[in-house]
C-alpha cells in the first residue's frame, strides 16, 4: 500500500501565489483519436463521503484526483475515516458508520470546492460535533446560506460571515430532526446536504425539488443500502429517505465526468478536421442536458458501447466537426447541465442564428457569477451576448469568433477551460489570466487537449 495522499493546511496549494496565464490558438489539424477524461467529480466526492459513513471498507476505482476531491478525502480523514490511496484512481475508505464521525482537530480547508463544502455541512449537521470550514478566496466569496437555512431546522447551528460565507462554524446536533423541505431552486448540492443530514435523523426526510437535478446522491444511497423513494411531480421530484440506516461498504467505479468530457467534445465540434472519441463517459440522464442541446444544434455526436457501471449508465461519445445552428434551451433543462452553460455559450458563438439559454439563475452563485463571467468571456473575443432576466441570448452568423481576447477567470476553472476551447477555434489566440484552477476539476487538461490536436495549442502565455 502506498502512502495516502494528504492535503494539510500547510501542504495545500496556495491560490494567492502568482498567476499562470495560458493561451490557446488554432491547431494545425483537428482533434482526433480516443481519449479518457478524469473521473466524475460529483460521484468522486460522494464515493468518499458515503465510504466514510458506511460500515466496512469501500473500494473506489476511477476516482478523480483533482484538488477538489483530494480536499474531500482529507476532510473524511479528519472526520475519523481511514482513507488510503492504493494506486492511480484506486482508493479505499474504512468508514465509521452513520452517526460515527468524530470532531476534527483542525479547520477543514475545502479549497475551491463548493460541492464538498455544502455536502459536508449536511454531514456535520447530523453529528454532535463542532467544525469550522474555510476555503480559498473564491470559495470564501460564495454563499452557503441556502444550505444553512434548511439544515438549521434540523437542529444544527451555523455562524459565518455576512451572507453565510466562509469561514463557517458548524455545531451539529445529537438528535437531528427529519426535514420536509421544498427547494426554491433546483440544486443537487442543497438537496444532497439535506439528505446527508437526514441519514442521522429518526424518521423520514423529505425533499421536494421544482426540477429534477442530478441524482448521484440518491443512487449512491441505494448502492450503500439506504431506503430511498423517488416520485415524479411535474418537472420536479419528491425524494424520501428513511433515517438511521446501516450503510454497508460497496465498491464504486467512477465513470468519466460528462462535465469534463464537454470541453474536448465541444472543441472537436468547432475545430475543422476533428473526429474525437471520449471513452467511458457517464450518461446519467440528469447530467446529459448539454449533449441533448448540442444534438438539437445539429452536432454530430454518436454514443457507442453503452453499458452500466456501478449503477450509472456509461458510453463512449464521438464528436465530429460540423456546422451548428442556434436553439432555444428550456429552463427546465438547466439542472441537467448547470455546469456546462459556459462551454455551451462557446459552441453557440460558432453557430448560425439565435441561441437563447433560459433560467440561468443558479449560475450567479457558482465559483464566480458564471453568467456575468460568460458574457465577459464572449465580449472579450468579439461575441456580443445579451442577458434578459436570467436568460442568455446570442445571435451569430456561423463564422468563427474573432478571438484575440484576454479573459478574466475569477478563479473559475470552467470559465478558464471554456475560454481556451474558444481559442482553439477562433481566428486569433485567446488568453486566460490564470490556469491554475483548472486542476481542481480537470488535472492534465492542457496536456490532454494538446495530445488530441498533435500540437501545443494550449501553452503558457
Amino acid at each position: 500500500m502506498s502512502n495516502p495522499v494528504t492535503m494539510s493546511h500547510s501542504a495545500a496549494p496556495q491560490h494567492d501565489a502568482a498567476t499562470q496565464p495560458l493561451r490557446a490558438s488554432r491547431p494545425g489539424s483537428g482533434l482526433t483519436g480516443r481519449i479518457r477524461v478524469a473521473g466524475d467529480k460529483s460521484i468522486s466526492h460522494r464515493a468518499l463521503m458515503f465510504g466514510a459513513l458506511a460500515v466496512g471498507r469501500t473500494e473506489i476505482t476511477g476516482l478523480l484526483e483533482g484538488e477538489d476531491v483530494l480536499r474531500t478525502a482529507a476532510a473524511m480523514r479528519a472526520l475519523g475515516a481511514t482513507v488510503d490511496r492504493l494506486g492511480e484512481g484506486h482508493w479505499q475508505v474504512a468508514g465509521r458508520g452513520v452517526g460515527g464521525l468524530v470532531e476534527p482537530a483542525d479547520v477543514l480547508d475545502m479549497g475551491n470546492s463548493g460541492t464538498a463544502a455544502r455536502l459536508i455541512c449536511g454531514l456535520i449537521a447530523g453529528h454532535p460535533i463542532f467544525a469550522v470550514l474555510t476555503g480559498d478566496a473564491s470559495l470564501r466569496s460564495r454563499p452557503m446560506k441556502r444550505v444553512m437555512d434548511p439544515l438549521a431546522a434540523s437542529g444544527a447551528r451555523f455562524t459565518g460571515r455576512a451572507g453565510g460565507r466562509l469561514p463557517l462554524a458548524i455545531e451539529g446536533t445529537a438528535e437531528p430532526l427529519p426535514l420536509d423541505y421544498r427547494l426554491p431552486v433546483a440544486s443537487a448540492q442543497v438537496k444532497s446536504a439535506v439528505l446527508l443530514a437526514g441519514l442521522c435523523a429518526r424518521g423520514t426526510t423529505r425533499v421536494e425539488e421544482p426540477e429534477a437535478s442530478r441524482d448521484h446522491t440518491e443512487n449512491m444511497l441505494r448502492h450503500f443500502g439506504a431506503t430511498v423513494r423517488v416520485e415524479a411531480q411535474g418537472h420536479g421530484r419528491v425524494i424520501e429517505l428513511e433515517g438511521q440506516p446501516e450503510l454497508v461498504a460497496a465498491p464504486v467505479h467512477v465513470p468519466a465526468d460528462p462535465s469534463s468530457a464537454a470541453f474536448p467534445l465541444v472543441a472537436a465540434l468547432l475545430v475543422p478536421g476533428s473526429s474525437l472519441t471520449v471513452e467511458g463517459v457517464g450518461l446519467n440522464p440528469l447530467r446529459t442536458g448539454l449533449f441533448t442541446t448540442l444534438r438539437e444544434m445539429g452536432a454530430n455526436l454518436v454514443v457507442t458501447n453503452e453499458r452500466l457501471e456501478g449503477g450509472e449508465p456509461v458510453g463512449d461519445i464521438t464528436a465530429t466537426h460540423g456546422p451548428l445552428r442556434g436553439v432555444d434551451v428550456p429552463a427546465e433543462r438547466a439542472p441537467s447541465m448547470i455546469d456546462e452553460y459556459p462551454i455551451l455559450a462557446v459552441a453557440a458563438a460558432f453557430a448560425s442564428g439565435t441561441t437563447r439559454m433560459r433560467g440561468l439563475k443558479e449560475l450567479r452563485v457558482k465559483e464566480s457569477d458564471r453568467l456575468a463571467a460568460t458574457v465577459a468571456l464572449l465580449a472579450a473575443n468579439g461575441v456580443a451576448a445579451e442577458v434578459e432576466g436570467d436568460d442568455l441570448i446570442l445571435q451569430r452568423n456561423g463564422r468563427p469568433p474573432a478571438g484575440g481576447g484576454h479573459v478574466t477567470t475569477h478563479m473559475d476553472h470552467r470559465i478558464a477551460m471554456s475560454a481556451l476551447v474558444l481559442g482553439l477555434g477562433a481566428e486569433q489566440a485567446v488568453t486566460v489570466d490564470d490556469g491554475r484552477f483548472i486542476d481542481t476539476s480537470f488535472p492534465g487538461f492542457a496536456a490532454l487537449m494538446n495530445g488530441a490536436t498533435g500540437a501545443e495549442a494550449i501553452r503558457p502565455a
